[in-house]
């Protein structure tokens, strides 16, 4: 089935592409928050992204701060009057960050991997009016990926997007993940009216790839970047080796060379 889309209506840096959506891997403390969402609020990015939630390979990490986190997103929303985004995993989650007033959702790799979980976010949704973006699963394998794309479309949202961050492989690699171009640009030839997303951070795990994938990104015509981004990486309570600061980030973006869509056919 081809999508149902909307435009999703985001901003850009300057009205033009790339946008980026920016925030920590986690919403450790409202200071942190805070202090990273000025930041990049003060370097022109208008929506600020951090996990409330955080799924963990194995039980005793940082798994986030949960519901007391969220009123810290909704001081950034009104405060520095940016967009806030969050991923959810289940109904529960749908359900508090609406009340909370999140004004993008996303959903992760290892749901994107589970029809079931997918279709219970995508019950949860359904009526809302918020613009909502699916994680590749874990796997790569395109017609999961478009499948849990057409359930959320099929609850109503139409106000849909992709985020490409790569795909798990066992044997030791440079990425964290392994971009597989392939994928999401055969999945843009199938539905050319869906907005796709990098995460470069998830796709390197380390900082020091993070603009080479953001430009190759920015090569095949990808609409925009969510990119980690923390006042303080090293001392970051989870993933911090993928994060770079606010300026850092910037930095990577203000030196992209950005293509001309109407150029790429």
């Amino acid at each position: 089935m081809a999508l149902d889309l909307q435009p999703l209506n985001l901003p850009g840096i300057d009205n033009r592409r790339p946008t980026v959506i920016a925030g920590p891997c986690s919403a450790e403390t409202e200071a942190q928050v805070m202090t990273t969402a000025t930041a990049l609020h003060e370097a022109g990015y208008k929506i600020f992204r951090a996990g409330i939630w955080k799924p963990r390979t194995k039980p005793g990490g940082f798994e986030g701060n949960g519901i007391t986190a969220l009123p810290w997103l909704r001081r950034v929303h009104e405060e520095l009057d940016m967009l806030t985004a969050t991923e959810v995993a289940t109904a529960d989650h749908v359900r508090a960050a609406l009340d909370y007033g999140v004004d993008i959702l996303w959903i992760g790799a290892r749901t994107a991997v589970d029809p079931f979980a997918v279709q219970s976010v995508a019950d949860a949704l359904r009526g809302e009016d918020i613009p909502v973006l699916v994680k590749n699963p874990v796997n790569p394998e395109i017609d999961l990926w478009q499948g849990a794309l057409e359930r959320v479309n099929l609850a109503g949202i139409k106000r849909l997007g992709a985020i490409h961050r790569g795909f798990s492989y066992y044997e030791r690699n440079i990425y964290r993940n392994l971009p597989m171009w392939h994928i999401p640009v055969e999945l843009k030839k199938r539905e050319p009216g869906l907005p796709v997303f990098c995460d470069p951070s998830h796709i390197g795990g380390k900082r020091d790839l993070i603009a080479p994938l953001c430009q190759h990104a920015m090569d095949l015509g990808m609409d925009g970047l969510i990119v980690e981004s923390h006042c303080d990486p090293d001392s970051a309570w989870s993933d911090a080796a993928q994060q770079v600061t606010p300026a850092t980030l910037k930095s990577i973006v203000d030196q992209l060379d950005i293509v001309n869509l109407s150029d790429l056919g």
